[in-house]
Parts: structure tokens; sequence; C-alpha cells
């Protein structure tokens, strides 16, 4: 069934799973994008140890910019009813040869959490990885207080592969950091018995 936004701009989006749909980042984002990497609530479950500026943001972009669409794949997680934006998702480290690549996500606005947004986009992410770009295997890293997250991927069907025990230092304690995968077949197994 075709949405809103798809009937009003005449364009099918090519990467989407049911709430959302993907698309490439834009310059007019990153003021979006530092707002949402500029919350604690946000960004307690990445990478990231200090705030970001809207100059950081826009070398990170001119950067990404050199990469994507080869070792990167980067998207806007938009809905697709409205095509606000919500989030990011990416593929990252994408290693050709291996057939492998990194998965990270985020949800911008913590209000715009357990909607469903994520898990969709985590679908869409992996038919795109999968199927567009013929990769084995998926893999990404979760804090071990990420519990939901966690959940969530293992519903999706990626599997507990290894701890890096005390991998984080964060809010002034150790953590530990679980990677999870899924592979190819593991997918397309979890798709069909899913539809």
């Amino acid at each position: 069934m075709r949405d809103r936004k798809t009937r009003e701009s005449g364009v099918e989006p090519m990467v989407r799973h049911g709430s959302v749909f993907l698309r490439p980042a834009e310059r007019d984002d990153l003021a979006l994008f530092v707002r949402w990497l500029n919350d604690d609530r946000t960004t307690r479950t990445l990478a990231l140890r200090s705030p970001l500026s809207l100059a950081l943001e826009e070398g990170w972009f001119g950067r990404l910019l050199e990469h994507h669409g080869n070792d990167v794949w980067h998207f806007v997680i938009c809905r697709a009813d409205d095509g606000r934006p919500v989030g990011a998702i990416d593929l990252h480290d994408v290693d050709h040869v291996n057939g492998s690549a990194s998965l990270g996500i985020v949800i911008g606005d913590p209000a715009d959490t357990n909607q469903g947004y994520g898990s969709d986009a985590l679908r869409a992410m992996l038919a795109f990885g999968f199927g567009e770009l013929r990769l084995k295997q998926i893999w990404l890293d979760v804090y071990a207080y990420n519990d939901r997250a966690r959940r969530v991927y293992e519903r999706l069907g990626f599997v507990h592969e290894g701890t890096l025990r005390h991998g984080l230092f964060r809010a002034g304690a150790f953590h530990d950091v679980h990677r999870m995968a899924i592979l190819r077949a593991e997918w397309e197994e979890a798709r069909s018995s899913a539809g």
C-alpha cells in the first residue's frame, strides 16, 4: 500500500519497511543531527564522548560523502506517513572481500522511541545489506545496559557472538559490550518464517 507521502511526491522510496523509509543524508539534516547527538538521553547508547558542534558535523558529512557507497552506507530514517526524520542508520566498515559490515542506528528524539521506527529501519537495512549489497554477515555492538535494544536485535535474528568485558567506560564506570551478528541465511530464515 502506498503511503500519503509517496502519493504526494510521486516517488516510491527505494529502501523502506513498514512505518519508515530510508533516504540519504543531506546537508540540511546536519542541524537536526547536532540537536539529536547533543541529547544525553540519545547518546548514552552511542560511542560519542562529548558534545558536537555544527562545524564538527559538517566535517563528518564531508568525510561521509567521500565514502558513501563504498565502505559506508548512511541513511536518514523517515516516517512513511509524513517524511519526518526520526533517526539515522548506517552500514560502515563494509568489507566487500569478506562480505561483512557493522551496523549503527539511532532514533534521535526520545519521544520517537518505542514507536517501531527502529525495528522497521533495521528490517529495511538488513534487506538492503543482504539483498542489494550481497553481504553475508552484519554485526553490531550493544552496551550491556541497553537491554531494550538487545531484545530488538534478538527478535530480528541477531545472535550474541561474544562480550568485550569492560569494553566501554561511560559515566564513571566500565560496562561490557556485546557483539551480535546475523548471517544472510539466518535473516532469510527469519524473514520467511515471519511472512
